[in-house]
Protein backbone atom coordinates (compact mmCIF):
# COMPACT_ATOMS: atom_id res chain seq x y z
CA UNK A 1 0.00 0.00 0.00
CA UNK A 2 3.01 2.61 0.51
CA UNK A 3 4.30 1.94 -2.80
CA UNK A 4 1.28 2.73 -3.93
CA UNK A 5 1.04 5.90 -2.14
CA UNK A 6 4.36 7.15 -3.51
CA UNK A 7 3.33 6.29 -7.61
CA UNK A 8 -0.05 8.53 -7.02
CA UNK A 9 2.20 11.24 -5.38
CA UNK A 10 4.86 11.08 -8.21
CA UNK A 11 1.76 11.47 -11.07
CA UNK A 12 0.11 14.47 -8.95
CA UNK A 13 -0.22 16.97 -11.53
CA UNK A 14 1.74 19.97 -11.12
CA UNK A 15 -0.67 23.47 -11.56
CA UNK A 16 2.25 25.54 -12.00
CA UNK A 17 2.92 24.55 -15.58
CA UNK A 18 0.64 26.46 -17.87
CA UNK A 19 -0.66 25.45 -21.32
CA UNK A 20 1.24 25.36 -24.71
CA UNK A 21 0.87 28.41 -25.98
CA UNK A 22 -1.52 28.72 -28.81
CA UNK A 23 -4.16 27.23 -26.62
CA UNK A 24 -3.97 23.37 -28.31
CA UNK A 25 -4.88 19.88 -26.24
CA UNK A 26 -3.13 19.10 -23.06
CA UNK A 27 -1.64 16.13 -24.38
CA UNK A 28 0.65 15.55 -21.47
CA UNK A 29 -2.26 16.26 -18.92
CA UNK A 30 -4.48 13.53 -20.34
CA UNK A 31 -1.41 10.67 -20.60
CA UNK A 32 -1.27 11.56 -16.73
CA UNK A 33 -4.72 11.14 -16.09
CA UNK A 34 -5.14 8.16 -18.14
CA UNK A 35 -1.94 6.45 -16.32
CA UNK A 36 -3.66 7.06 -12.93
CA UNK A 37 -6.94 5.15 -14.17
CA UNK A 38 -5.09 2.27 -15.47
CA UNK A 39 -2.86 1.96 -11.96
CA UNK A 40 -6.21 2.28 -10.09
CA UNK A 41 -8.01 -0.46 -12.11
CA UNK A 42 -4.96 -2.38 -11.12
CA UNK A 43 -4.94 -1.67 -7.49
CA UNK A 44 -8.85 -2.91 -7.89
CA UNK A 45 -8.63 -6.18 -9.65
CA UNK A 46 -6.02 -7.37 -7.30
CA UNK A 47 -8.55 -6.39 -3.89
CA UNK A 48 -11.15 -8.12 -6.14
CA UNK A 49 -9.19 -11.18 -6.46
CA UNK A 50 -7.67 -11.04 -2.77
CA UNK A 51 -11.15 -10.33 -1.20
CA UNK A 52 -12.81 -13.48 -3.55
CA UNK A 53 -9.97 -16.06 -2.28
CA UNK A 54 -11.35 -15.11 1.26
CA UNK A 55 -13.54 -17.66 2.25
CA UNK A 56 -17.13 -16.77 3.13
CA UNK A 57 -18.20 -17.33 6.77
CA UNK A 58 -21.58 -19.50 6.73
CA UNK A 59 -23.97 -21.56 8.79
CA UNK A 60 -24.66 -24.93 7.72
CA UNK A 61 -27.21 -27.71 8.71
CA UNK A 62 -27.61 -31.52 7.71
CA UNK A 63 -30.34 -32.16 5.20
CA UNK A 64 -32.47 -35.29 7.10
CA UNK A 65 -34.92 -37.97 5.24
CA UNK A 66 -38.32 -37.46 5.92
CA UNK A 67 -40.15 -39.33 9.19
CA UNK A 68 -42.72 -41.58 8.55
CA UNK A 69 -45.96 -40.99 9.67
CA UNK A 70 -45.66 -44.26 12.07
CA UNK A 71 -42.08 -42.71 13.85
CA UNK A 72 -44.21 -39.46 14.01
CA UNK A 73 -47.04 -41.09 16.60
CA UNK A 74 -44.47 -43.16 18.29
CA UNK A 75 -44.29 -42.97 22.06
CA UNK A 76 -41.24 -44.74 22.43
CA UNK A 77 -37.65 -45.41 20.26
CA UNK A 78 -34.55 -47.20 21.07
CA UNK A 79 -32.03 -48.64 19.44
CA UNK A 80 -30.20 -52.17 19.44
CA UNK A 81 -29.13 -55.12 16.72
CA UNK A 82 -30.16 -57.66 14.91
CA UNK A 83 -29.43 -61.30 16.65
CA UNK A 84 -30.49 -64.89 15.95
CA UNK A 85 -31.90 -66.80 18.32
CA UNK A 86 -30.67 -70.12 16.54
CA UNK A 87 -26.70 -70.37 15.78
CA UNK A 88 -23.92 -72.93 16.29
CA UNK A 89 -20.48 -73.39 15.89
CA UNK A 90 -20.28 -76.80 14.51
CA UNK A 91 -17.07 -78.74 15.44
CA UNK A 92 -16.05 -82.45 14.99
CA UNK A 93 -17.19 -84.68 18.30
CA UNK A 94 -13.52 -86.43 18.65
CA UNK A 95 -9.91 -84.90 17.99
CA UNK A 96 -8.70 -85.30 14.13
CA UNK A 97 -7.17 -83.92 11.27
CA UNK A 98 -9.45 -81.92 8.52
CA UNK A 99 -9.21 -83.66 5.44
CA UNK A 100 -11.78 -81.96 3.61
CA UNK A 101 -13.71 -78.09 4.48
CA UNK A 102 -16.40 -78.12 2.37
CA UNK A 103 -17.85 -75.10 3.07
CA UNK A 104 -17.26 -71.00 2.60
CA UNK A 105 -19.32 -67.62 4.33
CA UNK A 106 -22.55 -67.06 2.65
CA UNK A 107 -23.02 -70.69 1.70
CA UNK A 108 -26.82 -72.31 2.36
CA UNK A 109 -26.85 -75.36 4.03
CA UNK A 110 -29.70 -77.88 4.60
CA UNK A 111 -30.02 -79.77 7.78
CA UNK A 112 -27.74 -82.83 7.45
CA UNK A 113 -25.84 -81.90 4.62
CA UNK A 114 -22.12 -82.60 5.04
CA UNK A 115 -19.82 -79.74 6.04
CA UNK A 116 -16.55 -81.39 6.47
CA UNK A 117 -14.80 -84.72 6.90
CA UNK A 118 -11.44 -86.16 9.56
CA UNK A 119 -8.96 -88.54 8.71
CA UNK A 120 -10.54 -91.45 9.28
CA UNK A 121 -8.39 -94.41 8.50
CA UNK A 122 -7.88 -95.87 11.57
CA UNK A 123 -11.49 -95.59 12.63
CA UNK A 124 -12.19 -97.17 9.32
CA UNK A 125 -9.69 -100.26 10.23
CA UNK A 126 -11.43 -100.61 13.59
CA UNK A 127 -14.89 -101.40 12.01
CA UNK A 128 -13.21 -103.52 9.54
CA UNK A 129 -12.23 -105.27 12.65
CA UNK A 130 -15.56 -105.20 14.50
CA UNK A 131 -17.05 -106.01 10.92
CA UNK A 132 -14.44 -109.41 10.85
CA UNK A 133 -15.25 -110.14 14.90
CA UNK A 134 -19.03 -109.99 14.39
CA UNK A 135 -19.02 -112.41 11.18
CA UNK A 136 -16.97 -114.82 12.94
CA UNK A 137 -19.01 -114.77 15.78
CA UNK A 138 -22.23 -115.69 13.71
CA UNK A 139 -20.12 -118.12 12.11
CA UNK A 140 -19.59 -120.05 15.78
CA UNK A 141 -23.35 -119.52 16.10
CA UNK A 142 -24.02 -121.63 13.23
CA UNK A 143 -21.77 -124.03 14.09
CA UNK A 144 -23.07 -124.59 17.40
CA UNK A 145 -27.03 -125.04 16.11
CA UNK A 146 -25.47 -127.66 13.55
CA UNK A 147 -24.25 -129.44 16.15
CA UNK A 148 -27.25 -129.00 18.65
CA UNK A 149 -29.50 -130.27 15.92
CA UNK A 150 -26.91 -133.19 15.90
CA UNK A 151 -27.28 -133.95 19.05
CA UNK A 152 -30.81 -133.80 19.83
CA UNK A 153 -31.34 -136.37 16.37
CA UNK A 154 -28.62 -138.76 18.37
CA UNK A 155 -30.51 -138.33 21.91
CA UNK A 156 -33.97 -139.23 20.33
CA UNK A 157 -32.52 -142.49 18.52
CA UNK A 158 -31.04 -143.43 21.94
CA UNK A 159 -34.03 -142.94 23.23
CA UNK A 160 -36.05 -145.22 21.28
CA UNK A 161 -33.47 -148.11 21.35
CA UNK A 162 -33.68 -147.84 25.17
CA UNK A 163 -37.20 -147.87 24.89
CA UNK A 164 -36.21 -151.51 22.66
CA UNK A 165 -33.98 -152.66 25.11
CA UNK A 166 -31.45 -152.58 23.08
CA UNK A 167 -29.15 -149.77 24.16
CA UNK A 168 -28.82 -149.06 28.43
CA UNK A 169 -30.57 -146.16 29.51
CA UNK A 170 -27.10 -144.67 30.46
CA UNK A 171 -26.36 -144.14 26.82
CA UNK A 172 -29.37 -142.32 26.70
CA UNK A 173 -28.47 -140.09 29.38
CA UNK A 174 -25.72 -139.20 27.80
CA UNK A 175 -27.35 -138.33 24.54
CA UNK A 176 -29.68 -136.17 26.47
CA UNK A 177 -26.77 -134.39 28.46
CA UNK A 178 -24.42 -133.88 25.12
CA UNK A 179 -27.59 -132.11 23.34
CA UNK A 180 -28.03 -129.79 26.29
CA UNK A 181 -24.27 -128.73 26.31
CA UNK A 182 -24.30 -128.20 22.70
CA UNK A 183 -27.47 -125.86 23.70
CA UNK A 184 -25.45 -123.75 26.18
CA UNK A 185 -22.91 -123.07 23.80
CA UNK A 186 -24.94 -121.92 21.25
CA UNK A 187 -26.60 -119.63 23.94
CA UNK A 188 -23.04 -118.69 24.38
CA UNK A 189 -22.32 -118.11 20.79
CA UNK A 190 -25.20 -115.76 20.21
CA UNK A 191 -24.48 -113.79 22.94
CA UNK A 192 -20.93 -113.45 21.88
CA UNK A 193 -22.39 -112.47 18.46
CA UNK A 194 -24.83 -110.33 19.96
CA UNK A 195 -21.71 -108.42 21.67
CA UNK A 196 -19.82 -108.46 18.39
CA UNK A 197 -22.40 -106.25 16.86
CA UNK A 198 -23.00 -103.77 19.08
CA UNK A 199 -18.64 -103.32 18.60
CA UNK A 200 -19.45 -103.09 15.15
CA UNK A 201 -22.31 -100.42 15.79
CA UNK A 202 -19.55 -98.23 18.38
CA UNK A 203 -16.98 -98.54 15.49
CA UNK A 204 -19.60 -97.13 12.88
CA UNK A 205 -20.17 -94.25 15.18
CA UNK A 206 -17.07 -93.63 15.95
CA UNK A 207 -16.11 -93.21 12.39
CA UNK A 208 -19.37 -91.19 11.97
CA UNK A 209 -17.89 -88.82 14.18
CA UNK A 210 -15.26 -87.54 12.01
CA UNK A 211 -18.11 -86.20 8.97
CA UNK A 212 -19.31 -83.07 10.74
CA UNK A 213 -22.98 -82.36 9.28
CA UNK A 214 -25.19 -79.14 9.48
CA UNK A 215 -27.62 -79.66 12.77
CA UNK A 216 -30.43 -77.36 11.15
CA UNK A 217 -31.34 -75.05 8.15
CA UNK A 218 -29.20 -72.43 7.93
CA UNK A 219 -26.66 -70.27 6.73
CA UNK A 220 -22.75 -70.29 7.16
CA UNK A 221 -21.33 -66.90 8.35
CA UNK A 222 -18.31 -67.93 9.33
CA UNK A 223 -15.36 -70.43 8.45
CA UNK A 224 -12.93 -71.42 10.97
CA UNK A 225 -10.73 -73.99 9.89
CA UNK A 226 -9.01 -74.79 7.26
CA UNK A 227 -7.73 -78.65 5.40
CA UNK A 228 -4.60 -79.84 7.51
CA UNK A 229 -5.40 -78.48 10.60
CA UNK A 230 -6.38 -80.15 13.95
CA UNK A 231 -10.12 -80.11 15.20
CA UNK A 232 -11.29 -81.06 18.80
CA UNK A 233 -14.82 -80.58 20.85
CA UNK A 234 -12.20 -79.22 23.39
CA UNK A 235 -9.42 -76.43 23.63
CA UNK A 236 -6.21 -77.93 23.28
CA UNK A 237 -3.06 -77.80 22.28
CA UNK A 238 -1.80 -74.49 23.60
CA UNK A 239 -4.44 -72.71 20.79
CA UNK A 240 -2.97 -74.17 17.42
CA UNK A 241 -6.24 -77.08 18.02
CA UNK A 242 -9.32 -75.45 16.41
CA UNK A 243 -12.54 -75.93 18.52
CA UNK A 244 -15.03 -75.07 15.60
CA UNK A 245 -14.89 -75.62 12.16
CA UNK A 246 -18.01 -72.79 11.11
CA UNK A 247 -21.03 -70.97 12.60
CA UNK A 248 -24.23 -71.92 11.02
CA UNK A 249 -27.13 -69.39 11.59
CA UNK A 250 -30.64 -70.06 11.10
CA UNK A 251 -31.82 -66.72 9.10
CA UNK A 252 -35.50 -67.57 10.02
CA UNK A 253 -34.95 -66.79 13.79
CA UNK A 254 -33.72 -63.77 13.34
CA UNK A 255 -35.29 -60.45 16.05
CA UNK A 256 -34.20 -57.61 17.17
CA UNK A 257 -32.67 -57.10 21.19
CA UNK A 258 -32.85 -53.71 21.85
CA UNK A 259 -32.12 -51.69 25.37
CA UNK A 260 -34.59 -49.30 26.38
CA UNK A 261 -34.36 -47.08 29.97
CA UNK A 262 -35.74 -48.17 32.63
CA UNK A 263 -37.48 -44.55 32.94
CA UNK A 264 -39.25 -45.78 29.76
CA UNK A 265 -39.97 -49.30 29.53
CA UNK A 266 -43.70 -48.76 31.15
CA UNK A 267 -44.34 -47.89 27.62
CA UNK A 268 -43.75 -50.79 26.20
CA UNK A 269 -45.93 -53.76 26.29
CA UNK A 270 -45.79 -57.71 24.82
CA UNK A 271 -47.52 -57.87 21.30
CA UNK A 272 -47.52 -54.12 21.03
CA UNK A 273 -46.83 -53.25 17.50
CA UNK A 274 -43.21 -51.66 16.36
CA UNK A 275 -41.09 -50.61 13.33
CA UNK A 276 -37.42 -51.28 12.51
CA UNK A 277 -35.45 -49.55 10.62
CA UNK A 278 -31.92 -50.39 9.85
CA UNK A 279 -29.05 -48.34 9.76
CA UNK A 280 -27.30 -49.61 6.34
CA UNK A 281 -30.97 -49.23 4.73
CA UNK A 282 -32.87 -45.71 6.63
CA UNK A 283 -35.68 -45.41 3.78
CA UNK A 284 -36.79 -48.95 4.28
CA UNK A 285 -39.15 -49.26 7.02
CA UNK A 286 -40.13 -53.14 8.57
CA UNK A 287 -43.29 -53.84 10.54
CA UNK A 288 -42.14 -55.53 13.92
CA UNK A 289 -43.66 -56.28 17.29
CA UNK A 290 -42.96 -56.87 20.73
CA UNK A 291 -42.66 -60.11 21.46
CA UNK A 292 -40.90 -60.30 25.12
CA UNK A 293 -39.94 -57.85 27.37
CA UNK A 294 -36.78 -59.63 29.45
CA UNK A 295 -37.29 -59.47 32.87
CA UNK A 296 -34.27 -58.28 34.78
CA UNK A 297 -32.27 -54.76 34.07
CA UNK A 298 -28.49 -53.59 33.54
CA UNK A 299 -27.04 -51.70 36.44
CA UNK A 300 -24.52 -50.41 34.43
CA UNK A 301 -26.89 -49.19 31.46
CA UNK A 302 -29.80 -48.52 33.74
CA UNK A 303 -31.77 -50.41 30.84
CA UNK A 304 -34.08 -53.33 29.85
CA UNK A 305 -33.37 -55.81 27.19
CA UNK A 306 -36.85 -55.64 24.87
CA UNK A 307 -37.23 -58.74 22.34
CA UNK A 308 -38.45 -57.31 19.00
CA UNK A 309 -39.67 -59.93 16.21
CA UNK A 310 -39.41 -58.99 12.24
CA UNK A 311 -42.51 -59.30 11.15
CA UNK A 312 -41.11 -59.25 7.31
CA UNK A 313 -37.94 -61.50 6.80
CA UNK A 314 -35.52 -60.59 3.99
CA UNK A 315 -31.93 -61.35 2.65
CA UNK A 316 -31.02 -58.35 3.60
CA UNK A 317 -31.19 -58.51 7.14
CA UNK A 318 -27.80 -60.34 8.63
CA UNK A 319 -27.45 -60.39 12.36
CA UNK A 320 -25.20 -57.69 14.59
CA UNK A 321 -26.88 -55.07 12.17
CA UNK A 322 -27.67 -51.78 14.08
CA UNK A 323 -31.11 -51.01 14.03
CA UNK A 324 -33.85 -48.33 15.85
CA UNK A 325 -37.58 -49.53 16.69
CA UNK A 326 -40.19 -46.90 16.86
CA UNK A 327 -42.88 -48.43 19.42
CA UNK A 328 -46.15 -47.42 18.06
CA UNK A 329 -49.67 -46.93 20.17
CA UNK A 330 -51.42 -48.96 17.50
CA UNK A 331 -50.49 -49.85 13.61
CA UNK A 332 -52.17 -47.97 10.83
CA UNK A 333 -54.49 -50.28 8.39
CA UNK A 334 -53.21 -48.43 5.96
CA UNK A 335 -49.55 -46.50 5.76
CA UNK A 336 -48.94 -43.44 3.82
CA UNK A 337 -46.23 -43.76 1.83
CA UNK A 338 -42.79 -41.57 3.46
CA UNK A 339 -42.50 -38.73 0.64
CA UNK A 340 -39.64 -39.17 -0.99
CA UNK A 341 -36.87 -35.74 -0.78
CA UNK A 342 -34.90 -34.81 2.17
CA UNK A 343 -36.12 -32.06 4.84
CA UNK A 344 -33.79 -28.91 5.49
CA UNK A 345 -34.51 -26.01 7.25
CA UNK A 346 -36.73 -23.27 5.08
CA UNK A 347 -34.20 -20.37 5.49
CA UNK A 348 -31.55 -22.49 3.30
CA UNK A 349 -33.66 -22.13 0.38
CA UNK A 350 -33.26 -18.49 -1.65
CA UNK A 351 -33.98 -17.10 -4.61
CA UNK A 352 -31.10 -16.72 -7.43
CA UNK A 353 -32.29 -15.60 -11.02
CA UNK A 354 -35.85 -16.41 -10.81
CA UNK A 355 -35.10 -19.74 -9.00
CA UNK A 356 -35.36 -21.70 -5.64
CA UNK A 357 -31.78 -22.85 -5.08
CA UNK A 358 -30.44 -24.07 -2.07
CA UNK A 359 -25.98 -24.26 -1.25
CA UNK A 360 -24.51 -27.65 -0.52
CA UNK A 361 -21.01 -27.71 1.17
CA UNK A 362 -18.42 -29.68 -0.20
CA UNK A 363 -14.75 -30.14 0.07
CA UNK A 364 -15.27 -26.47 1.62
CA UNK A 365 -16.80 -24.70 -1.11
CA UNK A 366 -20.57 -23.96 -1.77
CA UNK A 367 -21.93 -25.73 -4.52
CA UNK A 368 -25.66 -23.76 -6.17
CA UNK A 369 -28.11 -26.46 -6.40
CA UNK A 370 -31.87 -25.87 -7.90
CA UNK A 371 -34.49 -27.59 -5.92
CA UNK A 372 -38.05 -28.61 -6.20
CA UNK A 373 -39.13 -27.60 -2.86
CA UNK A 374 -42.87 -28.65 -1.31
CA UNK A 375 -44.99 -26.49 0.52
CA UNK A 376 -43.60 -25.27 3.79
CA UNK A 377 -44.74 -27.62 6.48
CA UNK A 378 -44.25 -25.03 8.73
CA UNK A 379 -41.97 -22.46 8.97
CA UNK A 380 -39.22 -23.58 9.75
CA UNK A 381 -38.25 -27.05 7.82
CA UNK A 382 -38.96 -27.61 4.06
CA UNK A 383 -39.45 -30.42 1.93
CA UNK A 384 -36.90 -30.86 -1.00
CA UNK A 385 -38.27 -33.34 -3.91
CA UNK A 386 -35.30 -32.81 -5.66
CA UNK A 387 -32.07 -31.11 -5.73
CA UNK A 388 -30.67 -32.21 -2.38
CA UNK A 389 -30.23 -35.67 -0.70
CA UNK A 390 -30.78 -36.92 3.32
CA UNK A 391 -26.85 -36.47 4.34
CA UNK A 392 -25.63 -33.73 2.42
CA UNK A 393 -24.98 -30.15 4.34
CA UNK A 394 -26.49 -27.34 3.41
CA UNK A 395 -26.06 -23.32 4.14
CA UNK A 396 -28.58 -21.96 6.12
CA UNK A 397 -29.03 -18.05 5.37
CA UNK A 398 -26.38 -18.06 2.78
CA UNK A 399 -25.12 -14.31 1.67
CA UNK A 400 -25.37 -12.60 -1.65
CA UNK A 401 -22.06 -13.28 -1.44
CA UNK A 402 -21.93 -17.01 -1.94
CA UNK A 403 -21.96 -17.99 -5.68
CA UNK A 404 -21.32 -21.41 -7.13
CA UNK A 405 -17.55 -22.64 -5.96
CA UNK A 406 -17.40 -19.93 -3.45
CA UNK A 407 -14.81 -20.79 -0.70
CA UNK A 408 -16.72 -21.05 2.53
CA UNK A 409 -15.86 -22.11 6.42
CA UNK A 410 -18.22 -23.69 8.69
CA UNK A 411 -18.82 -21.42 11.45
CA UNK A 412 -20.46 -23.70 13.93
CA UNK A 413 -20.63 -26.93 14.43
CA UNK A 414 -23.35 -28.76 11.60
CA UNK A 415 -26.28 -30.35 13.98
Amino acid sequence: MNSNTELLKQLKIDKSHKEAPGGGPPWGRIAVIAGVLVLLAAIGAGAWAFLGRRPVDVQTATAVAPASASEAGAVLQATGYVTARRQATVSAQITGTLTEVLIEEGDRVAKGQVLARLEDNALRASLQSAQAQAAAAHASVEQNEAQLDQALRDATRQEALVGRGLVSKQLAEQSRTQANTYRAQLNTSRRQAQAADSQVGVAQVNLDYTVVRAPFDGVITDKAAQVGEIVSPLSAGGGFTRTGVGTIVDMDSLEIDVDVNEAYIGRVQPNMAAEAVLDAYPDWRIPAHVIAIVPAADRGKATVKVRVAIEQKDGRIVPDMGVRVSFLEQRAAARAEVPKGAMVPASAIVQRDGHDVAFVVSDEKAHRREVTAAKAANNDVRLVTAGVSAGETVITTPPDTVMDGTAVRVTQPTP
